[in-house]
């Protein structure tokens, strides 16, 4: 088997270094984490990584945008999807009891999506840059009186007990990731959902209707679609469209086509299967 040397965004204990060993189980690969999207991207595109994951979507937070930013900036193909289930638990130090906690450590976002636990507990809440860095936090300080919202691996790594298990808010929390490679691997006949990035040439009223028309008319359904300013102008934006068929379709041919007719920059960034991890 081929050993790949995979780039991740960290800290260690984070849902992506999570998705990135679900994804590549094979022990002998190379993990190595990154500070930044940005940087897991550009060790891509750049070729000091075989492959990369980054996430892309979260189910209650919604789109990552500096992924899709990302993506406008480094020259990577994305040649898979993967889905993690997001599992918020409280971590303690070992000995500690849950009557005790009067501090909760986390990501702002992951305190918000376990607001109902924090309040119930009457606990201070304490921001951090990450759930790991949280869980790191608390392993250092050897504090009786204080957890931290993280995941199941960070628990591991950092040595904490699992006080309260799942105590998100919402039972179907889950992030999408992209796996990213410098060119196209494996059998692109077997994908079935593309990515394309739509830089407009011009503004005119109905723009976008327009360019969603066009799948429209060949009955090709859409699963995402994101906006991001062009940041040349005020107003003016390029699109993300996620297509349900593999780059090598006829009709998603036609499409690419039909939209450079019109005169728009049309550029594929992927063709891929989804994974649930």
């Amino acid at each position: 088997m081929f050993i790949l040397k995979v780039a991740y965004l960290g800290p260690k204990g984070t849902f992506s270094e999570e998705a990135a060993l679900r994804y590549f189980p094979n022990s002998k690969n190379e993990m190595v984490m990154y500070n930044t999207i940005f940087d897991v991207l550009e060790a891509v595109d750049e070729g000091e990584a075989d492959k990369g994951i980054v996430p892309i979507e979260n189910a209650i937070e919604g789109t990552i945008t500096m992924t899709t930013d990302g993506l406008i900036n480094h020259d990577v193909w994305i040649e898979g999807e993967a889905v993690l289930p997001v599992k918020l638990h409280l971590l303690t130090v070992r000995g500690a009891n849950l009557g005790d906690i009067k501090e909760i450590w986390s990501i702002p976002p992951a305190l918000a999506q376990c607001r109902m636990f924090t309040k119930e507990m009457k606990a201070e809440t304490k921001h951090y840059s990450s759930t790991s860095g949280a869980a790191e936090a608390l392993s250092q300080s050897g504090r009786f009186d204080a957890g931290a919202v993280a995941s199941e691996l960070a628990a591991s790594i950092f040595d904490l007990d699992i006080a309260k298990r799942d105590i998100h808010d919402n039972d179907c929390n889950s992030t999408r990731f992209l796996v990213l490679s410098k060119t196209p691997n494996g059998n692109i006949l077997e994908t079935d959902k593309s990515m394309l990035l739509i830089t407009p040439t011009e503004d005119r009223p109905g723009l976008l209707a327009i360019i969603l028309n066009v799948f429209s008319s060949l009955n090709i359904n859409l699963s995402w679609i994101e906006s991001r300013p062009t940041k040349k102008k005020l107003g003016t934006y390029r699109f993300f469209i996620e297509a349900a068929l593999g780059v090598h379709e006829a009709n998603l041919k036609k499409a690419v086509t039909i939209l450079e007719a019109y005169g728009h920059d049309v550029k594929v960034l992927g063709s891929y299967r989804k994974t649930k991890l």
